[in-house]
């Protein structure tokens, strides 16, 4: 009556075989049932090839005893975006890239889908996904490419749920994105942005107390540039993680908790800073109220104001771009630079892995740059051991 059949994924070493069994791509059922004309077919709902041969007997038992199961509804574009974004706030991702989750897929794709006459997910396609994607021109290349990673995996999780028998998104290509290597501060850079922190009333916008903006930002600056927080971290720290002249960072999956010496003038700074409009004593920089990202997006409006009385340039005199994440850049850079290991700034840059910290900083890395320099001179003097000998 009916057969279990597998619908296998196109990277599938069995995909030219749907009578396999042991592999974990979907399950189908393919065949007839009693009272019922034409052909039935229907997705299990399962990996399992036991499982979905107890499914099928479920369908036929029913047919037999006059009652209809009906097979799951095929989901909307909505539906299926819904399910995947109550999976994910499930799963404990963080407020922020649920945020970015909704926007990609709650209000582009599922508004790309109502503009393009597209219902439910099945219609989805390379043709009609690649028109969404050409929608992106706005953004960076790295973002696409984040972006596009995203909605990979969005129908990846559709493909598990066995809504869709393949991912539509197999077929597009990948989008490039050139690696920028990090740029940081120098110590004259450096120098020349703490001393606009002093000249801020130049380029004043707000009548608010310009010498408590200035000391304020100044005490953040150092706060990033000697910790390598990143800046929703750094105006976000409360004043019992700085112990003496040590910050602690973050508490490390062991428990342990992971501490950052801070120079004597930045501990004395942060300690000495003037309250802001809505001070909290429990925060250095930050009220406790509203949305942390409202409160970095103003820091970083005052940042442009900063870098723009610096007025930091390149060698070939052109305007060097300058944004909040090149302190903790400048703090990691550094560190390689004056030898720590790599293992030990990873840590200090809380990274997930030590990859991640090669991925963005190896050619910052002190010891590797010397071994590479010794390798190059020992050739040179076998070289010359052998002309020697020649002569």
């Amino acid at each position: 009556m009916l057969s279990v059949y597998t619908r296998h994924h196109p990277d599938c070493a069995k995909k030219d075989d749907s009578t396999y069994r042991r592999c974990r791509c979907p399950k189908w059922l393919d065949g007839t049932l009693p009272g019922r004309s034409g052909r039935f077919r229907v997705s299990a709902k399962t990996k399992s090839w036991e499982k979905a041969e107890l499914v099928a007997r479920k369908y036929e038992n029913s047919a037999l005893s006059g009652e209809e199961l009906k097979p799951a509804k095929m989901p909307t574009v909505k539906e299926a975006v819904g399910v995947f974004l109550g999976d994910a706030e499930a799963r404990g991702l963080a407020p922020a890239t649920l945020q970015k989750l909704r926007g990609i897929f709650q209000v582009q794709l599922v508004g790309f889908a109502e503009e393009s006459g597209v219902t439910f997910l099945r219609e989805f396609n390379p043709r009609n996904l690649t028109e969404w994607r050409q929608t992106w021109k706005k953004e960076k290349e790295l973002a696409r490419k984040k972006k596009f990673e995203r909605v990979i995996g969005f129908f990846w999780y559709c493909v598990r749920q066995g809504w869709l028998r393949e991912n539509p998104t197999a077929t597009m290509g990948r989008v490039i994105a050139k690696h920028v290597p990090t740029d940081y501060f120098t110590a004259d850079e450096y120098k020349r942005i703490i001393d606009a922190t002093y000249r801020l009333g130049e380029h004043a916008e707000r009548s608010w107390a310009p010498e408590k903006r200035g000391i304020r930002i100044r005490a953040l600056t150092e706060l990033m540039r000697w910790s390598g927080l990143r800046i929703r971290d750094a105006v976000t720290l409360e004043c019992a993680r700085l112990v003496e002249n040590k910050l602690m960072l973050y508490q490390a999956k062991t428990g342990t908790p992971v501490f950052v010496p801070l120079p004597p003038h930045v501990a004395d700074l942060l300690r000495s800073i003037p309250p802001g409009l809505k001070p909290n004593p429990n925060y250095f920089f930050w009220s406790g109220n509203g949305l942390p990202k409202t409160f970095v997006a103003n820091w970083q409006r005052a940042y442009r104001r900063l870098f723009k009385v610096a007025d930091l340039h390149k060698p070939d005199g052109t305007s060097k771009r300058s944004h909040c994440h090149m302190f903790r850049d400048t703090f990691a850079v550094e560190m390689l630079l004056a030898g720590v290991p790599i293992d030990q700034v990873s840590i200090l840059l809380g990274h997930a892995s030590v990859r991640v910290t090669e991925k963005h900083y190896s050619p910052w890395v002190r010891a590797r740059q010397d071994q590479l320099e010794k390798s190059v001179q020992s050739a040179w003097q076998g070289r010359r051991g052998e002309t020697a000998n020649a002569g």
